[in-house]
């Protein structure tokens, strides 16, 4: 059946949203790089950042599917990125998934930012006081001290958006979620320059892009330079496919009744286990700081890790040693 046709009124709203809070000259003298693959939003994130004075430079427009997952960004889409920045001069690019509720944001250099860290730089522009994010992302956030009050939920944005009603309820002011993949949920009205940007409880991929280049301008940073003063916590995500959930069940059950097979399993060169957090899966803290997490997927027979440790490369190692580990097992 043929779709209706656009309501040309709730889309002015929405770059309306964005241009009226941040103001018309917010990124005058930006050169922002837009990845547009096949982004249903692809148009209205170009119109939104042009109204606020960024000079745009489209990139790679398809009118096929691309398969972009703002979580683990496929390899092709980083070296693009990397190949991008050595022949444009642009402060950053960004992009955001298919349906365009997570955003993709890179630096300079073309490197591309994790999503949990995009969170903590924006719910900081912002001021936020509370911050609610799943258990899977980046402890930097709490680490960074920034915060009143943090909430760790299940992983999936229904969990966020229930935690941010529980801040707001308790009179937690101004309340903010996201999620590690980037999307970002605004529970509290912002107030700002005699302007107000109302609340959208809902993953939204455009406050995060524009929070951070008004961020890198207004403190004459690059994009790359942002997030210097957070602590130095990596994270990694991947995942194992065609694993049943049932499987998954069994080995997280397992885990958790003999620690020493966790231990080996997840991570046997990260010291003694410390800690166990079973709000999602299973989380493990170890001595050296270095986390190893395991949580069958509530939508697909997978089975996702997320690591974090110092550094990003062996937050990288760590994951895929974990699942080579458990594929063995499995196997």
């Amino acid at each position: 059946a043929p779709l209706p046709a656009p309501l040309a009124a709730v889309h002015q709203a929405y770059v309306d949203r964005y241009v009226g809070f941040f103001g018309a000259q917010a990124l005058e003298g930006m050169t922002v790089a837009v990845y547009e693959h096949s982004s249903v939003g692809r148009d209205v994130l170009r119109e939104i950042l042009e109204g606020l004075g960024a000079e745009v430079l489209p990139l790679d427009r398809s009118d096929e599917f691309v398969p972009i997952d703002t979580e683990a960004v496929r390899h092709e889409d980083v070296e693009r990125a990397l190949e991008w920045a050595a022949v444009h001069d642009f402060d950053a690019v960004v992009s955001t998934d298919g349906d365009a509720d997570r955003p993709l944001i890179g630096d300079e250099t073309g490197e591309w930012l994790r999503g949990d860290v995009v969170g903590i730089l924006c719910a900081q522009y912002l001021q936020a006081q509370a911050v609610v994010t799943p258990v899977s992302s980046n402890t930097a956030l709490e680490r960074s001290q920034a915060f009143g009050q943090v909430l760790r939920t299940r992983i999936g944005s229904p969990y966020v958006i229930a935690g941010m009603e529980d801040a707001l309820a308790q009179g937690a002011g101004l309340v903010v979620g996201y999620e590690a993949n980037g999307g970002f949920l605004l529970g509290s009205q912002v107030l700002r320059n005699g302007q107000r940007l109302g609340p959208l409880p809902t993953r939204d991929a455009v406050l995060p892009i524009v929070a951070l280049l008004c961020a890198a301008k207004e403190r004459g940073l690059k994009m790359s330079e942002l997030g210097y003063k957070l602590p130095k916590r990596f994270t990694a995500s991947d995942r194992l496919q065609n694993v049943a959930t049932q499987a998954s069940q069994a080995l997280i059950t397992r885990l958790k009744h003999d620690t020493a097979l966790l231990g080996q399993l997840l991570a046997p060169h990260s010291g003694p286990l410390e800690a166990l957090d079973e709000t999602d899966g299973l989380r493990a803290f170890f001595a050296s700081g270095d986390i190893v997490h395991l949580r069958p997927s509530g939508n697909a027979p997978e089975l996702r890790c997320y690591a974090e440790s110092s550094t990003a490369l062996n937050a990288r190692k760590l994951c895929d040693a974990c699942l080579l580990r458990v594929l063995q097992v499995a196997g």
